[in-house]
């Protein structure tokens, strides 16, 4: 059977079980657009580039399967970089499909061209330009293999308007074999035995889990874990859900923002077992004070990731899924005939260090602290709702007063740290989840950057709900103002903003705007049961810190706790 390159492309899609595409079209992939009705794909038509590729990364992290991405060249191209960029520090399978100048002007400076390629070699996992349309299956086939195995990542391919339209034979690989392509999911079994042997003599062990927990599927393997020796789990931000945050054992994020307690216990551990986690400088702080008694076991899918920050004792190269499978296997029947070595001592002190400084604000009845919105949103939805947030202030206070349940429901930019993700992440969530309550927790600041997308949330009746937390700042970076610079609040103050519950109406939305205390609960109650997209102005407390913080350059025992 003869196809023209945009025919092989959507069947391509197709037969990886591709439902939605998020993309905008132009000239450079037209061919494409005019073959998309005749193909079983759900088209999200964005409203920026920017827009689309934030969507098919959250609907990937949503759901944990591949998103896709679909734009024209040049400019449409490169206004994905940024989220091809965010995906990449978060290990996120998208597959992003850019149009391309025909294969003859390419080079020419041709109209709308750019070297797609070149300029995200250094944030995605793989890319091609396909410049024969005989090898464009294989080249689909490689690149939903590579985004979604070993560390998951964007694949991008850059496709010329020429070859989109030229006729091959077409034949869908069943499979792909890459011969320097052999990601490690089977632990070691020698090393797995190391593990289960220092976690049974550990007198002060602590779990630091990372969001590999979350790709691979292991979370209920991790609570497993926890429970049978009785251990602390912590987590960085992208991992947030892997551990109900109603089990005693959970002690909160830890790093720059976390919790006194995590960063306590992670302090003074004789063991951290960090699963699926790479040691960030947010997580470690003055990295020569980090952990300094505590024998280090890391489990990574990806080798480069183990011994790059901190010297790790047991490393183990594979899936956390099946490193945690493994690790039961041993464990399970020795722990029926001997128990492991009691934590009472360490345990003890760990809820002591919950007690003594525990995660707090102090709510009046005149002006609206934003964690009081935030634990309201958590008690209304009972933390079952998909938390997408912006990044600053918002963010932390989201991951610090949400009590998530599950995973694969605390949606955000972590290593790139992306203004302008949350919103249309959201949308890409509520595609794939369209019964579920989709949050997206948001700063003044932050919001404005992707907001035309709420065309596309009114255009596709998505009732995601947008909660600012308004304090006419962008607060994150006048908190570093304030507390190191001196207050000197430069370039920092949103005084010229939009009235957002006219501009959620403009757009055809709901808006409304909280400036009481008493009625936060009624206001988002009422917003989150219309079944449209909302948006809650909530005008909060102009000068709220996050808190605890960890200055630069300290360590995260000097935690700012107030």
């Amino acid at each position: 059977m003869e196809l023209t390159g945009a025919q092989i492309l959507l069947e391509s899609l197709r037969r990886e079980g591709v439902e939605v595409v998020f993309g905008f079209p132009g000239g450079a992939v037209i061919d494409i657009y005019d073959q998309l009705p005749h193909y079983p794909l759900r088209h999200v038509l964005v409203r920026h580039e920017q827009g689309a590729i934030h969507a098919a990364d959250g609907y990937a992290r949503a759901t944990g399967k591949v998103g896709v991405c679909l734009v024209t060249s040049g400019p449409g191209a490169t206004n994905t970089v940024t989220g091809i960029a965010t995906a990449y520090m978060d290990s996120v399978p998208v597959v992003i499909i850019t149009g391309q100048v025909p294969t003859p002007l390419i080079g020419n400076d041709a109209f709308q061209e750019v070297d797609i390629v070149g300029i995200t070699r250094s944030c995605t996992k793989h890319n091609y330009l396909v410049k024969d349309v005989r090898d464009l299956a294989r080249v689909i086939k490689e690149a939903f293999y590579l985004a979604s195995t070993g560390r998951p990542g964007p694949v991008l391919i850059d496709l010329p308007k020429d070859v989109q339209t030229q006729l091959t034979e077409y034949k869908y690989p069943k499979t792909i074999k890459m011969r320097s392509y052999n990601p490690t999911y089977a632990p070691n079994p020698k090393q797995v035995a190391k593990v289960a042997e220092v976690l049974r003599k550990a007198k002060k062990p602590i779990i630091y889990a990372g969001g590999g927990v979350i790709a691979s599927e292991a979370s209920d393997d991790l609570a497993w874990l926890a429970r049978a020796l009785d251990i602390p789990v912590t987590a960085t931000l992208m991992a947030l859900g892997c551990f109900p945050a109603d089990d005693p054992r959970w002690l909160g994020m830890l790093g720059m923002h976390g919790t006194y307690a995590a960063n306590m216990a992670i302090s003074h551990a004789d063991l951290i077992l960090a699963i699926g986690s790479r040691f960030d400088d947010r997580v470690t702080g003055k990295i020569s004070e980090f952990a300094k008694n505590a024998k280090i076991v890391h489990i990574d899918i990806d080798p480069t990731s183990i011994q790059k920050n901190v010297a790790v004792h047991i490393p183990v190269v594979a899936d956390c899924k099946s490193f945690l499978t493994a690790l039961r296997d041993i464990l399970e029947p020795a722990l029926a005939t001997e128990p492991a070595a009691p934590h009472e001592a360490w345990i003890t002190k760990v809820s002591d260090w919950k007690v003594e400084k525990p995660l707090s604000y102090a709510q009046d009845a005149t002006t609206i602290k934003p964690q009081f919105v935030v634990e309201t949103i958590s008690k209304l939805t009972k933390g079952e709702a998909v938390i997408t947030t912006e990044v600053g202030q918002n963010q932390m206070w989201a991951a610090q007063f949400y009590a998530f349940t599950r995973p694969r429901s605390f949606i955000s930019s972590g290593g790139l740290g992306t203004m302008g993700f949350g919103f249309p992440a959201a949308i890409g969530a509520q595609m794939a989840f369209p019964d579920r309550l989709v949050i997206d927790v948001a700063g003044d600041g932050s919001i404005q950057m992707c907001i035309q997308e709420l065309a596309t949330a009114v255009c596709y009746d998505l009732p995601v709900k947008i909660v600012i937390l308004n304090n006419g700042y962008l607060g994150m970076v006048r908190q570093w103002q304030e507390l190191f610079y001196k207050k000197n609040y430069c370039a920092t103050c949103l005084d010229v903003a939009p009235d957002f519950v006219k501009l959620a109406e403009a757009y055809g939305a709901a808006g409304f705007r909280v400036t009481d205390p008493a009625k936060v609960e009624s206001t988002l109650a009422e917003a989150f049961a219309l079944p449209r997209p909302v948006i809650v102005d909530v005008v909060v407390d102009r000068e709220e810190n996050v808190a605890p913080m960890v200055p630069a350059g300290k360590s995260i025992t000097e935690m700012i706790l107030v």
